[in-house]
């Protein structure tokens, strides 16, 4: 990355290049610039540029290659004069890259030093996991009885919950599947797994409680996985498996024993004291930092997504690796055009391979609506300075670091290694953070250049803006601003080290995200690829 700037970096014209091989630059100046600036080069804007928009460096000839990154993000439609702004509309998108003939774990860099010594305080689990938080879990097997979990919520909150001081919340795990479905077809197994999965995150300490209608196609038999099954308001046992491994409480609402909606809140609190009794248990013991599950995301991306916020949380995330911790990247739309570059970085050719797998099935589920990854960019992508889905895959990629690429999960799978995963997800903040839960993550790192007000109830939120002014003006709703590295006042390394131990701080509970003070948590929303009936 290089920046054209003279002595006031705050005041002077300052654009930013990533690549010696560009042929644009973005302005890095609040505000942008105005027609006629004179840039340090000698280079005069023929036209205005808002900031995080792009600038030609050179005349650039019908056809020529629009480079940013060192990559062809577009083709001139027609010829662009030096100083011109280059957006979307000047541009043809390259076609994607083919899933063929791929560099195949061709990269092999050396091992980077363990990093040791570093830990949080977190709760540790019977299956060997670690929390970060203490958090009682109401599954939902329908949205039929969302309503009636959010009441019994409200009320376990403000009449025992302050019983249980060591359990920080209780959050009902609604969602809008499970009835109304195609629950035999071949991608019910996607949505299905990812209830289960979210289910047994290491925030919620192995206290599964589950609250069922009773005619739903998705039966609590088929959502959880084998165990033992306690029907608490009719008092009995139904054995799912011989090997049983797991006791779930289940209320089923259309038990004959519920006369009136207060028995069924009355069933619901009771089952949810015996939990809370044995969370509020247990205490926070130092852990090293290995144990941290950490999922990677950008929403509300720009042009400084790449420049700034991303390369800090790369960096970040060969520290957790390093450290010996496991971190998921995500959004398959937002990383398709850079599969060479990860198929090259991975492990083995069968992760490789996995990774291609799942591209695959991407191109084909977005082919069946009559799209293709191009529909991924938004209107604030575009606005923040971002022409198309392959100059915004460029600037993702990057919060995967350099580490090798150990593992692949498909959607809702859950994580069983350390390392580096590709989690392949839609981009969708939402859907992509439940997919990341279902995952296993305990925290989570976000990164935003247009701003989102974005968290989840299960897990902390990390947000890091990209810019400054964004810091500026949601100063109490970023928790870490990388805008720093543009204003020339801090470096990728130094962003990348204040996130690495806000995250030892915020998994120990020191720290509070803003996300969390202020209590804001977006919906799950499961990723259903299969037909509603």
């Amino acid at each position: 990355m290089s920046a054209e700037k003279t002595t006031d970096h705050r005041q002077a014209p300052l654009t930013i290049s990533m690549h010696a091989g560009d042929n644009v630059a973005i302005v890095a100046n609040n505000g942008g610039l105005p027609a006629g600036t004179v840039l340090a080069s000698g280079l005069a804007l023929r036209e205005r540029i808002a900031q995080g928009h792009k600038v030609a460096l050179i005349d650039l000839a019908q056809g020529a290659a629009v480079i940013r990154y060192n990559v062809a993000i577009g083709f001139a439609k027609s010829a662009i004069a030096a100083g011109s702004w280059v957006h979307e509309k000047l541009l043809d998108m390259p076609v994607a890259r083919s899933l063929v003939g791929l560099p195949m774990a061709t990269i092999k860099p050396l091992p980077l030093p363990a990093l040791e010594g570093y830990c949080f305080d977190g709760y540790r689990n019977p299956d060997g996991s670690v929390g970060t938080r203490n958090i009682l879990a109401i599954t939902t097997t329908v949205q039929c009885v969302a309503g009636v979990v959010d009441f019994a919520v409200q009320r376990i909150k403000t009449e025992l919950l302050p019983r249980f001081p060591y359990v920080d919340d209780v959050v009902g795990l609604e969602h809008s599947y499970g009835c109304g479905v195609a629950i035999d077809a071949p991608d019910a197994i996607i949505p299905i797994r990812t209830l289960r999965n979210i289910s047994l995150n290491p925030n919620f300490g192995g206290e599964v409680m589950l609250v069922s209608l009773g005619c739903e196609k998705l039966q609590p038999e088929r959502l959880m996985p084998p165990g033992s099954i306690q029907i608490i308001d009719e008092r009995n046992i139904a054995d799912v498996s011989s090997n049983a491994e797991l006791a779930l409480d289940v209320i089923r609402l259309q038990s004959e024993n519920h006369v009136g909606f207060m028995s069924m809140i009355d069933s619901i609190m009771q089952a949810a004291t015996h939990h809370l009794e044995r969370l509020n248990a247990r205490r926070r013991e130092s852990v090293p930092a290995s144990e941290l599950v950490v999922g990677v995301q950008c929403g509300g991306s720009d042009a400084f997504s790449g420049v700034t916020a991303n390369p800090a949380v790369g960096f970040a995330t060969d520290l957790l690796v390093r450290a010996g911790a496991s971190v998921m990247f995500s959004e398959t739309t937002e990383v398709r055009d850079g599969i060479d570059l990860l198929t090259a970085r991975a492990s083995t050719p069968a992760v490789a391979q996995a990774m291609i797998r799942e591209m695959a099935w991407y191109d084909t589920y977005l082919a069946k609506g009559q799209v293709d990854r191009s529909a991924n960019t938004t209107p604030g992508n575009k606005l923040g300075g971002l022409s198309n889905i392959v100059e915004k895959a460029m600037g993702s990629i990057v919060k995967s670091g350099s580490a090798p690429i150990t593992g692949v999960l498909a959607p809702g799978e859950k994580l069983k290694q350390k390392g580096l995963t590709y989690a392949a997800t839609p981009a969708s903040d939402f859907i992509c953070g439940t997919l990341q839960l279902a995952a296993g993550m305990n925290l989570h790192v976000f990164t935003t250049g247009r701003g989102t007000p974005y968290g989840l109830a299960a897990v902390p939120v990390i947000k890091v803006a990209t810019r400054t002014d964004l810091a500026r003006r949601w100063h109490d709703l970023m928790d870490v601003n990388a805008g720093t590295i543009a204003d020339g006042d801090a470096s990728i390394s130094d962003v990348g080290w204040e996130l690495f131990h806000l995250m030892l701080e915020v998994a120990s509970g020191r720290k509070k995200t803003w996300a969390e003070h202020w209590k804001l948590h977006n919906a799950l929303v499961l990723f259903n690829p299969a037909p509603i009936t």
